[in-house]
């Protein structure tokens, strides 16, 4: 048989030329920058040539590297893909998810018997912990990920868009003066959940209300209690039209008929690198197509 490179100064190279960065190639696959340079050296002194332009911050395909990422990438991808059909027959995949409480009751959750059913291989460890996007690769695969946007140096997917509804207790518009008006806010609390802090301003400001304040504004850090506490009648609740609609809560009213397009959005948020993770592909697929999502 013929003497081959090492397979992982190959992976370093395809990672390099697709990325364009030591830095990033490096991060994705958990080596150091130097480390992964080293790689790429062995890969050029084996085949006695240079395959890349070594810019400042950037790594250019020379003619010789486009050829060989042609040629060589479709093969590294089979290869993956064989020896994961080798390993995965009896295998558990276990994808290890952040998301936050909500969308995980309300989205997630009655859903996933679907998955299972599906896919009995694979099974979830959920994590709601706060800061899901920053802990990748970090205790977590993926992550469901409320934000306006994302770090596009990550793989994002957007799973909604949504209008900012204010939501209260039906008490509030069945009282002798029911709230009616968007300038009796001034006797409300509004309830603002940390994730999406600039709802309550996004909201005044796309209804053209600049100089209406709320008695105070409370933070929380759950949409279901956010919720509970706007049906108790402790406050209104700036969240979106798919948690009042979710919520089916007959004690709950969406106050002001006044449409508010939300800055912020659902996204399924993960790695470059973990897409190579047949768990996280088969999770990705199914929510996309499970919630009838569009393209980021």
């Amino acid at each position: 048989m013929r003497r081959l490179p090492p397979l992982t100064a190959i992976e370093a190279f395809v990672a390099v030329a697709r990325m364009g960065s030591v830095k990033l190639a490096a991060e994705e696959l958990a080596l150091s920058a130097p480390a992964l340079s080293r790689r790429l050296q062995t890969l050029e002194r084996f085949l006695g040539r240079s395959l890349f332009d070594r810019r400042h911050q950037a790594m250019v395909l020379n003619g010789d590297g486009d050829r060989l990422l042609t040629q060589i990438a479709p093969l590294l991808d089979q290869l993956s893909d064989v020896v994961e059909s080798m390993t995965s027959a009896a295998e558990v995949l276990r994808l290890r998810l952040g998301v936050l409480p909500l969308f995980a009751s309300q989205r997630l959750f009655p859903r996933l018997a679907q998955l299972r059913g599906a896919h009995p291989e694979l099974h979830l460890d959920i994590d709601t912990g706060a800061h899901g996007v920053a802990r990748l690769g970090e205790g977590l695969d993926a992550v469901i990920a409320l934000a306006r946007d994302i770090d596009p140096s990550l793989y994002a997917h957007r799973l909604d868009r949504n209008r900012v509804y204010v939501i209260g207790a039906r008490s509030l518009v069945e009282r002798a003066d029911p709230i009616v008006r968007p300038e009796q806010l001034a006797t409300l609390t509004a309830l603002v959940h940390r994730e999406m802090p600039d709802t309550f301003s996004a909201w005044r400001t796309a209804a053209g209300l600049h100089d209406i304040e709320p008695l105070a504004i409370d933070h929380f850090d759950s949409g279901a209690l956010m919720l509970e506490a706007a049906a108790q009648g402790l406050g209104v609740a700036f969240m979106h039209e798919s948690h009042f609609q979710d919520a089916a809560d007959p004690r709950l009213v969406r106050l002001f008929d006044i449409e508010v397009v939300s800055p912020y959005s659902y996204w399924f948020v993960c790695r470059p690198r973990a897409l190579q993770m047949r768990q996280v592909r088969i999770f990705k697929d199914w929510l996309i197509r499970t919630l009838g999502t569009e393209p980021a």
